[in-house]
């Protein structure tokens, strides 16, 4: 885990170590590629899409962080942090203590992917047992008891209790964009289908496919109704709570109509009653989570790329890497051939 990172006195307690063009918890905002773990006195931030292995830092107290930058960054760059006056500095990265550098980043990954794990059954992307993932995050605490703040809550993934369904990518495929619950007797208008903003769903919730919503509009006498199904997540529960059940934000022709999500089966569905006979976009959302316009598309298939590869090296032996597969991805890994 060798490069080169500049020091950065941004206020007069406010200092970046970073590699060129990483992200750091100043950005505006992160995108879904990025992990972030709390540290003594700061942030680290890896970008996943760029294969960092270096973090960024930003450090708020370099009085505690410099009981890590030593082991992280090596002893030249914790020196020069602690004398750092106001010009930009250049430096090689040589930590003191590598396995602490590598485990750092797994913690980080792991507390990611309980947030952002692109599990879909379309997609035919397994997702992670919680359980495993738990207990690998809370041993990497351990490992890493140097350099986290111990104060700081672990990211969990018990925000949604799961459960075994037996399902199969095909299955979704072919029902993907389609929308149940229309009389024989309606005449379709319209129908589509996308994906949906990460940001804006807790995990565990909905799958990550961009197919994963579908839409209708369909018009019986008297009455001109949209349709909106969106496919679960994986091993999703039955008794998900009101408040974390989704509603889609349906911008039509002539209005913005809004429905409550249910849960059917495998599917949420939900209807609206609209005088619009076209729809322009569906947006799919928990309120209170997130905020709108973070998500991007192109930022969501490198997601996807990186955890199909990731499931591809898990179902090999002896990647002894500093990101080799967490535990939970090997098991995700030798489960896709029945997922």
């Amino acid at each position: 885990m060798t490069g080169t990172v500049t020091i950065r006195r941004v206020e007069d307690d406010l200092w970046i170590i970073a590699p060129e063009g990483a992200p750091t918890v100043l950005d505006d905002a992160a995108d879904a590629d990025v992990v972030v773990l709390e540290v003594l006195g700061g942030h680290l931030t890896w970008s996943l899409a760029s294969g960092q292995p270096i973090p960024a830092a930003v450090i708020d107290d370099m009085t505690l962080a410099q009981e890590w930058i030593w082991a992280v960054y090596g002893a030249a760059i914790a020196l020069a942090a602690d004398e750092f006056d106001s010009d930009t500095t250049e430096l090689t990265v040589q930590p003191a203590l590598p396995r602490l550098a590598a485990n750092a980043w797994r913690l980080g990954y792991a507390q990611w992917a309980a947030r952002w794990w692109p599990a879909s059954t379309i997609d035919g992307i397994a997702p992670l047992d919680e359980r495993l993932l738990d207990q690998e995050i809370a041993a990497l605490r351990e490992e890493c008891e140097l350099i986290v703040d111990d104060d700081a809550e672990a990211v969990s993934s018990d925000d949604l209790s799961t459960l075994e369904i037996p399902t199969r990518a095909e299955d979704y495929a072919l029902a993907a964009g389609s929308v149940s619950g229309t009389s024989a007797h309606a005449l379709v208008l319209a129908r589509g289908s996308g994906g949906w903003d990460w940001h804006r769903c807790p995990p565990g919730l909905i799958d990550a496919s961009e197919h994963a919503v579908s839409w209708q509009v369909s018009r019986s006498p008297g009455t001109t109704t949209i349709g909106v199904e969106v496919v679960a997540a994986p091993r999703l529960a039955a008794d998900i709570p009101a408040h974390l059940h989704p509603r889609a934000l349906i911008a039509a022709s002539a209005e913005t109509v809004e429905t409550e999500l249910n849960l059917v089966g495998d599917t949420w569905t939900g209807q609206a009653t609209t005088t619009a006979e076209a729809v322009s976009s569906v947006e799919v959302y928990v309120p209170g989570v997130g905020a709108p316009g973070l998500g991007n598309s192109g930022i969501r298939q490198q997601v996807r790329d990186i955890a199909t590869t990731r499931l591809r090296r898990a179902a090999v032996d002896d990647d002894a890497a500093f990101d080799a597969p967490l535990l939970a991805e090997i098991a995700a890994a030798a489960s896709e051939s029945d997922f």
